[in-house]
């Protein structure tokens, strides 16, 4: 069974089971700062188990994109290396939102695997979670009672808190958990060791496929348990390894998942995969994996760079590009030829893909080109010290190199022990660790229980009509961001634009009981608007004035509206193949990337100018459907960006032939922006270019900023101009004094003579 029938099986059989079948959130979600990737199928629905958000249909089903290569969940030195991790991988998931609970969820799990999989029970074996004293938790008897009708006894294994209790985070929805585990070992192999002596301890045949999450507690910020008012079903089954087990392999590698991207890379290399157990086959897997990892970041709007997921995006392909570099023998860019290869084999589920390519390959090429370089400075400094005479390279020296060049220590290692180099690879992991504790250190946010003040049904944002309000604080919560202590304030009515969409959240002032709290900023997370401020509120107090900050939004609406109008005039400009790559809309100024594969000319630039400062002119009407269909926005042909995750009602914006999805806001009409000036243009990555501007006041000072300079230019070339002629007198007068001198020594000269 092809893998794409096996995806096709599972989401047509739990559409059977009444569930809604829901596309892939993008790898990065926009509104969870806890997450830099989504890692787990159940992240794009934290909103509705923490209870902001009510779900449109209490059963979903998906297949949903994870990357897992940072944080708690970080499998990257493991890739490659074993035959069934991944970087990115899919997860097959069902959901049930206060709606069934272990007996259905049990019994559907088993009738998919060994009735439409064809999986021999025999094969199988399922975990419980046995319980946890510091939790205060029994045994699971409720899920052992419920396969006890599935399963032989003693094929339900009791699995410890670490193994069969799923937490979110160290606060949030958690429950016990039951994994069904497949050994595919032979027939020879299990009759000498019993399989469930090898459950959960690594074995790369004897492999956890499905992991079922009954949500049922959520954990407080002191690590005790609460129940959840409803009780919910999250699973999760390794897309990749039931490939594996349903096409009979022994590896994910051998699947139809990645055998086009192996056979591709035997043609780039002229290489055999399989040929070797040494580390060309481990090159080949790390290669096949990690493009599919990049390729889908960069579709999602994640582009390679130096900081933050961009970084750990550029160090997969790096870690791909070294791999292919020191093994494969390829000295040349390779892996952005295996784009076309992903796209052929998934693009048809994953649309974006097709739409994306030229991009995807021109960026990863770009990449390549660029790191093969430092490999070469990398290799260099190698040198360097080998030229010295040192007899050793110091851990800092090999980290450096790591760091800074992208060198794996064992690339490093193999160099210096060719040219008789020691080194020492504790020092280096010293090194490692030395860092990683700082990046936690900086990274780190601990956040307290909500203090709950009062009830709340739905929190509504009003920022759209009104930037002042009576409003009522519901919940609130300490939090500690690198050592600075912050609350957060839930309100039941926002006038405070939280971030997102590329702009900033607003500012302004609440109000409580005679004393005034600065709101510092304004976020969005998990579907629930936060603002902020250094102090808490005032205890027992509910009632709270809301104030924007109303020349920030102001400013801010010129900006987001100017960016509006300037995607559709490059689009014009330009050509279609532009697309918004990213943005950032604040009170200052506004940027925008988009996808372009060369630099605008300063001819190109005065035209785009020119016409974005025509449409202000024209004064056009701001046109606002907040609740248009996704269906209807498209069919007015409503821009949607990559990576962002639309529901199924959207909000459109119109500036005349500017339709875009937007939930930023707005001016009521282009006349209110005053003027818009750019500033400059840049490249960002290959194929993405960066624009910078001002809009009103702030175009109109850079404007007067410019006059003055070239005033001063022209003053200044103007003292010269006198500077100059003031010069040539001297010099003139100079060349009169040097003839009458040259004169007067000739007559002394005469007069001696004589």
């Amino acid at each position: 069974m092809k893998s794409s029938l096996i995806r096709k099986q599972f989401l047509d059989f739990f559409t059977e089971k009444a569930h809604q079948i829901v596309d892939s959130a993008p790898l990065v979600l926009k509104d969870d700062p806890t997450l830099m990737f989504v890692n787990a199928g159940m992240n794009p629905f934290k909103d509705v188990f923490l209870g902001n958000t009510e779900p449109k249909n209490s059963r979903v089903t998906n297949s949903q994109k994870c990357l897992r290569v940072s944080g708690k969940h970080n499998d990257l030195e493991e890739v490659g290396v074993d035959t069934y991790h991944h970087t990115l991988f899919e997860m097959l998931g069902n959901w049930s939102f206060g709606d069934y609970f272990k007996e259905d969820a049990i019994a559907w799990a088993w009738e998919f695997l060994t009735e439409l999989m064809k999986i021999s029970p025999d094969s199988l074996y399922v975990t419980v979670f046995g319980g946890d004293e510091g939790d205060g938790l029994p045994r699971d008897n409720d899920a052992a009672a419920i396969w006890e009708k599935y399963i032989s006894s003693d094929r339900i294994l009791d699995g410890s808190k670490k193994d069969n209790f799923w937490e979110m985070g160290d606060v949030g929805p958690c429950g016990p958990c039951s994994e069904i585990h497949v050994d595919i070992r032979s027939a020879e192999e299990k009759a000498k060791v019993d399989g469930k002596t090898l459950v959960n301890e690594d074995h790369p045949q004897v492999i956890e496929v499905w992991n079922l999450v009954f949500m049922e507690f959520t954990r407080m910020a002191d690590s005790s348990l609460k129940k959840l008012p409803n009780q919910h079903v999250d699973t999760g089954m390794g897309f990749e390894r039931l490939c594996m087990v349903i096409q009979g392999k022994q590896s994910n590698y051998d699947t139809d998942v990645f055998t086009p991207y192996l056979k591709a890379l035997e043609n780039i290399s002229g290489l055999k995969y399989g040929a070797s157990a040494s580390n060309q086959d481990v090159a080949f897997r790390v290669i096949a994996d990690h493009v599919r990892a990049v390729a889908f970041a960069i579709t999602d709007g994640q582009l390679p760079s130096n900081n933050g997921a961009g970084y750990v995006i550029r160090r997969i392909l790096r870690r791909a590009i070294r791999y292919g570099y020191s093994y494969l023998n390829l000295n040349e860019a390779f892996i952005y030829k295996l784009v076309a290869v992903l796209v052929a084999e998934m693009g048809e589920h994953f649309t974006n893909l097709a739409s994306q390519q030229d991009l995807v390959t021109k960026v990863i090429k770009e990449e390549e080109n660029s790191f093969l370089k430092t490999l070469e400075k990398g290799i260099q400094r190698i040198e360097d010290v080998a030229a010295k005479g040192l007899s050793k390279m110091e851990g800092a020296q090999t980290f450096e190199l790591y760091d800074t060049f992208g060198f794996p220590y064992d690339l490093t290692a193999l160099i210096l022990n060719e040219k008789g180099i020691k080194h020492s690879e504790a020092e280096f992991q010293a090194a490692l660790e030395e860092q990683k504790n700082r990046s936690r250190k900086a990274g780190k946010i601990e956040t307290g229980d909500w203090v709950q003040v009062s009830a709340l049904e739905e929190q509504k944002f009003i920022g759209y009509d009104y930037i002042e309000t009576e409003s009522t604080l519901v919940q609130y919560r300490e939090v500690n961001v690198k050592g600075k202590i912050r609350f957060q304030w839930v309100l039941n009515t926002v006038p405070f634009y939280p971030e997102g969409g590329g702009q900033v959240g607003d500012k302004g002032i609440l109000e409580m009981a005679g004393k005034k709290f600065p709101v510092l900023d304004t976020k969005k997370e998990n579907n629930q608007i936060l603002v902020i401020t250094e102090e808490a509120p005032v205890n027992g107090e509910t009632k709270v004035t809301c104030k924007v900050d109303v020349q920030m939004r102001k400013a801010s609406m010129k900006n987001h509206s100017a960016t509006h109008l300037l995607h559709y005039v490059l689009r014009k400009q330009l050509g279609t193949h532009v697309e918004q790559k990213g943005s950032l809309v604040n009170e200052k100024y506004l940027r925008f990337d988009f996808s372009h594969f060369e630099k605008v000319s300063v001819e190109q630039l005065t035209a785009i100018e020119a016409e974005v400062n025509n449409l202000i002119l024209e004064n056009i009407a701001l046109v606002e459907n907040r609740n248009s269909s996704i269906e209807d926005a498209k069919a007015q042909g409503a821009m949607m960006l990559f990576g962002e995750k639309y529901g199924d009602s959207v909000r459109v914006i119109a500036f005349g032939e500017s339709v875009e999805l937007c939930g930023g806001t707005h001016v009521s009409s282009t006349g209110e922006i005053g003027l818009f000036k750019l500033i400059s243009e840049s490249s960002v990555a290959a194929g993405i270019r960066r624009v910078e501007a001002f809009t009103g006041h702030n175009a109109l000072n850079y404007v007067n900023t410019k006059i003055e300079s070239l005033d001063a230019i022209g003053e200044l070339v103007k003292n010269t101009k006198n500077t100059l002629q003031a010069v040539e007198q001297v010099l003139e007068q100079n060349k009169q004094l040097t003839t009458e001198v040259e004169g007067f020594k000739k007559e002394q000269a005469k007069a001696l003579q004589q």
